[in-house]
């Protein structure tokens, strides 16, 4: 007879005893820091050879007070969470969403008329066309955060088409960890690595954009693989009885909903319009960066005259589908608010919430109404926002017991007397473990890359090889740790237990942490460009 499968919360507190044993185990020690500037913005660097011992300071009681510290530390991400749980639970009321898969897959069906697109399978053109935007999306500008909001829209869709919330998750979150990891112009990796290295800014492009499509044709692959064996058989899924949820909540009969518009909604759409229009006289151009290069464009403007054609067009149509298209342009500004303004999780989650309020103006529910949906969504999601508390009290466990530098001490020492090839497989396999314990990518560039430098060059391996090393390391153990609270939002959004997580992707993991090593070997092997 087996045992039950612990609990997530369960398994998270057990990693934060875990690291305080450690605390006690490991000597306290920290590095000297300073402050450089890299790319306009200043950060906290280690001063090289500046490792001493300090007092070592174990924990107990504290990792009960892990968890009130953690959800302070991660507030941002917490509030993010209930913010989109909140907002998609109004627009949830409206069925609009239900209405929008609907479309979507009666759409589908008429390309498999089409005898080519039959034959590789409308499905897989969809998820495959899906995960490249997403990957796009963490290769150019680091999309992460924003995932937990698309999670809500694609498991539905994934579970509507036939496959799991698994599906769902891995074809938005999955897709952008692909993409983070073979970063092509992603500032907060990429951009401070190389900053960090006296590189000159992303320089090397073309040897990574080759590591970029390869990372995606392994990681599609793999997914779509998956997505097929469940939809054939939808109980092999490692979720199937979890996704009952999912079931419940889209599961009405779109054919049976009265589709009409509102007068609230015409008012909604004269507001919004308005205060589009008033954007666009204030800020007529807008600079938008992709990486190094910068393009200014009336984009404010465009994106007005669409939504007053296309939120006309709905609206004569059904308010459910004035609703998506609020969501379309939702995520279109969220877009060029993060590429073009420079926007983070307060400033989307803001986005969201508007959205929220506006869909429930728009389907003529009152303010309390619009306030009791509210408050159902956030009900809902906080276990979710929840869990990401008690991962971050991981991180709290380590650095008040003054661990960290230590680890990292004691894993760069191990580097010594190794070849060019061992050399930097080891970095790789150093920057997957700090990745464990520090999951931002930007707060391990400032802690490693400085030291991994210096240290290339002594032993005649390129700066630009070390980059790449960081580049992996922080990018595919970001999918599977359970320190960092976008996973463990993601999966709570999605309802997937963590450890049904870990068992589909463990395998999936250990392919990509392997490919990572092999496509490592040519930059100290072979002559290419940048390095």
């Amino acid at each position: 007879m087996f045992k039950k499968v612990p609990h997530t919360y369960v398994i998270v507190f057990a990693i934060v005893i875990l690291s305080a044993i450690l605390t006690w185990i490991i000597p306290g020690g920290e590095y000297d820091r300073t402050v450089v500037n890299v790319n306009g913005t200043d950060r906290s660097v280690i001063v090289q050879d500046s490792y001493h011992q300090v007092e070592n300071s174990g924990q107990s009681w504290e990792v009960f007070a892990s968890f009130f510290k953690g959800f302070v530390d991660k507030a941002d991400i917490i509030m993010f969470i209930l913010i989109i749980g909140g907002a998609f639970w109004i627009m949830n009321a409206s069925k609009s969403i239900d209405v929008g898969i609907y479309s979507f897959l009666e759409f589908t069906k008429k390309l498999e008329k089409n005898k080519f697109i039959r034959k590789i399978g409308v499905n897989n053109i969809i998820l495959t066309l899906i995960m490249l935007i997403f990957s796009i999306f963490g290769a150019t500008f680091g999309m992460s955060e924003e995932t937990i909001a698309f999670t809500i829209i694609f498991v539905p869709m994934a579970i509507k088409m036939g496959y799991d919330s698994i599906v769902g998750v891995a074809i938005c979150f999955v897709a952008a960890g692909l993409g983070f990891a073979g970063a092509l112009l992603n500032p907060f990796t990429i951009g401070i690595a190389q900053g960090l290295s006296n590189l000159p800014l992303f320089s090397g492009i073309e040897y990574r954009l080759f590591c970029w499509f390869v990372i995606n044709i392994i990681g599609f692959t793999f997914i779509l693989r998956y997505a097929a064996k469940v939809r054939k058989t939808p109980e092999k899924s490692l979720v199937y009885t979890d996704d009952n949820y999912w079931r419940k909540h889209h599961s009405s009969d779109v054919e049976n909903i009265e589709f009409y518009t509102p007068v609230s909604a015409w008012v909604t759409y004269i507001i919004i319009l308005a205060a589009m229009i008033g954007f666009s006289f204030y800020y007529p151009q807008s600079t938008l960066r992709i990486g190094n290069s910068e393009t200014t464009t009336y984009i404010l403007p465009i994106v007005t005259a669409l939504f007053a054609l296309l939120g006309f067009l709905s609206l004569r149509k059904s308010v459910h589908f004035f609703i998506l298209n609020l969501l379309l342009f939702t995520i279109i500004f969220l877009i060029v608010g993060v590429m073009g303004y420079g926007w983070y999780i307060m400033e989307i989650a803001t986005l969201f919430f508007a959205m929220g309020i506006f869909s429930g103006i728009a389907y003529n529910k009152s303010a309390n109404d619009i306030t009791k949906l509210f408050l159902e969504g956030v009900s809902d999601i906080l276990s979710a926002a929840l869990i990401v508390g008690l991962a971050g009290g991981i991180l709290i466990v380590l650095e008040e017991g003054q661990i960290i530098d230590s680890i990292l001490f004691y894993i760069s020492k191990s580097m010594n007397d190794f070849g060019k090839i061992a050399s930097v497989g080891m970095m790789y396999v150093i920057q997957n473990v700090i990745n464990i314990i520090i999951p931002s990518g930007s707060a391990k560039a400032a802690l490693t890359m400085p030291m991994m430098s210096q240290f290339s060059d002594l032993i005649g391996v390129s700066r630009q090889a070390t980059v790449m090393a960081f580049q992996f390391g922080d990018g595919f153990t970001n999918m599977i740790t359970p320190t960092s609270g976008v996973l463990i939002g993601v999966l709570g959004v999605a309802k997937i237990p963590y450890d049904k997580w870990v068992k589909w992707i463990g395998g999936f993991m250990a392919i990509l942490i392997l490919l990572g090593f092999l496509l490592l070997i040519p930059t100290v092997t072979m002559e290419l460009n940048g390095f």
